[in-house]
């Protein structure tokens, strides 16, 4: 009887750490933020439209001009989060 309990236990533990990896690695507003760039019929194809990385984790982001654009503008409104649609008046894409 104490040995199923060891091993549900152990098995339980095993679930968390595997779902923990798997859902806290990369961050989903990222894919969502792309969403709502391509609504607004900005060319944004991938992460590396504002990210120097293909696919960014969540607490190891470099962005790229672009990017740190959009988060200077994040502060500069004391918004919540980044709107894409900010990028229609991204000044490096006017050159």
């Amino acid at each position: 009887m104490k040995k199923s309990r060891t091993d549900l236990g152990i098995a339980g533990i095993l679930l968390f750490a595997c779902a923990w990896m798997l859902l806290s690695g990369t961050s989903s507003a990222t894919l969502q933020i792309q969403k709502k760039a391509k609504e607004a019929g900005i060319p944004a194809d991938n992460c590396l439209y504002c990210h120097t990385e293909k696919l960014p984790k969540k607490d190891a982001v470099t962005h790229n001009a672009r990017g740190q654009w959009l988060v200077s503008e994040k502060q500069k409104r004391n918004a919540k989060e980044v709107d894409p649609s900010w990028l229609k008046d991204y000044p490096g894409d006017k050159k």
